[in-house]
C-alpha cells in the first residue's frame, strides 16, 4: 500500500506540474479551472508534504487491504462495495435495523494519532466514525468507541433529539454537540478530522475545530456518569483503540482516509 501510496502521489505532481505549466500564460480564469482540475482529479493520493510528514493512506480507492469486519477476520461479504474510489456502505431503506455489511474496522490500533477522510451521506441517512475501539465478543463497537456522527441533519429525526443538537453531523455523538454546525448538506463531500493526543480530542468539519473533550479527567467522567454510556467501564479510555466506520443501513461513502501517528 505504501509504494502504491508513492507511486500515486508522484504522478498528482507530475500532473499538477504539466497543467500549471498550460496554463501559465492565463488568467485568473485559467488557474481557477486547473485548481478545480486538480482537486478533483487526486483522492486517495497523498501529497509529498503529507508523506514528508508522515501521513499514510487506510484506503487508496481501489482494495479494502487493512478493513475487515468488527470481530470478523475479512472484510464483509457484503453491505459494503468500492465504488468510485470510496467506501460505500449499501443502504437498504431500513435504518439501523437492515445493516447488511456490519461495522467495519481498519486492522490496527491507534492511541495518539490525527485522522482525516471525507464523507458524504444520502438523504436521511445515519452514519459514524469510531475510534478507539474496543473489539470484544457480543460487545458492538458503540459501547467503547466514541462516535463523529455523520447524520442528514435536514431529514434524519436524530438532528431533533438528544441534547442541544449533540447527535447532529460533527458532534460527539449523544454527548457534546458540533459548534459550529457547519454540516454540507445530503449528497455533498464532508471533511472530517479527529486528533487524539494524551488524552485530548478534537473533532474538526469542514475546517473547523467543532468538538474538544479530555478523556479521563473529572468533566469527562461525569459526563459519562450521566450519559446513557455510563454502564460501560471501557468506554472512551485513553488506550491504543480501532479506528471503524458504522453500517446504519443507509447509503454512505467514504473516502481520502489517511492518519498521522502522533507521539
Amino acid at each position: 500500500m505504501k509504494i502504491k501510496t508513492l507511486l500515486k502521489s508522484s504522478l498528482t505532481l507530475v500532473f499538477a506540474a504539466s497543467l500549471m505549466t498550460a496554463c501559465s500564460s492565463g488568467d485568473e480564469a485559467d488557474v481557477a479551472e486547473v485548481e478545480e482540475v486538480l482537486e478533483e482529479a487526486v483522492p486517495n493520493t497523498l501529497t509529498a508534504q503529507e508523506v514528508e510528514d508522515g501521513w499514510e493512506l487506510l484506503f487508496d480507492g481501489e482494495s479494502t487491504d487493512g478493513w475487515r469486519s468488527y470481530n470478523g477476520e475479512a472484510f464483509p461479504e457484503g453491505g459494503w462495495v468500492i465504488e468510485d474510489g470510496a467506501l460505500r456502505v449499501i443502504g437498504t431503506g431500513m435504518g439501523e435495523a437492515g445493516g447488511e455489511g456490519g461495522d467495519i474496522i481498519y486492522d490496527e490500533m491507534f492511541q495518539n494519532f490525527h485522522l482525516k477522510l471525507e464523507w458524504k451521506v444520502s438523504e436521511g441517512g445515519n452514519s459514524g466514525i469510531f475510534y478507539l475501539a474496543q473489539e470484544m465478543e457480543n460487545t458492538p463497537i458503540w459501547q467503547s468507541a466514541p462516535e463523529m456522527q455523520i447524520l442528514d441533519n435536514e431529514r434524519h429525526p436524530d438532528a431533533m433529539l438528544g441534547v442541544d443538537g449533540n447527535r447532529m453531523a460533527g458532534s460527539l455523538y449523544d454527548l457534546i454537540p458540533a459548534v459550529p454546525q457547519n454540516f454540507r448538506g445530503a449528497g455533498e463531500w464532508n471533511q472530517a478530522e479527529v486528533l487524539v493526543y494524551r488524552g485530548t480530542v478534537v473533532h474538526f468539519q469542514n475546517g473547523a475545530p467543532v468538538v474538544e473533550y479530555h478523556l479521563g479527567t473529572p468533566a469527562w467522567e461525569e459526563m459519562i456518569a450521566n450519559s446513557k454510556f455510563q454502564p460501560y467501564d471501557f468506554f472512551g479510555k485513553n488506550q491504543p483503540g480501532y479506528i471503524g466506520l458504522q453500517d446504519h443501513g443507509d447509503d454512505v461513502w467514504f473516502r481520502n482516509i489517511k492518519i498521522q501517528i502522533r507521539e
